[in-house]
């Protein structure tokens, strides 16, 4: 992603806003430190990262789970017994 100081974004806002509109997104930095990100308003969301885990301890699977439904399933590929 392409970054740019303020200096260089105030002198060429209209070309920024632009290349933005087109889908180029950037970054204004300040004395090299990135502040804001810019991009269209038409770009979608940024997906928020899934977090492996997160649910421990508070779903339980039955002792079963790998048998459940195993005779229709077996019936399915074997044809009725």
């Amino acid at each position: 992603m392409r970054t740019v100081n303020i200096h260089e974004a105030k002198t060429h806002l209209s070309r920024l806003i632009e290349s933005a509109m087109k889908g180029e997104s950037f970054i204004i930095a300040k004395a090299g430190r990135p502040m804001v990100r810019v991009s269209p308003v038409t770009a979608p969301e940024e997906q928020q990262k899934r977090r492996l885990g997160f649910l421990a301890g508070q779903i339980r699977a039955p002792e079963d789970f790998d048998r459940m439904g195993e005779e229709d399933i077996i019936s399915l590929f074997d044809g009725p017994a």
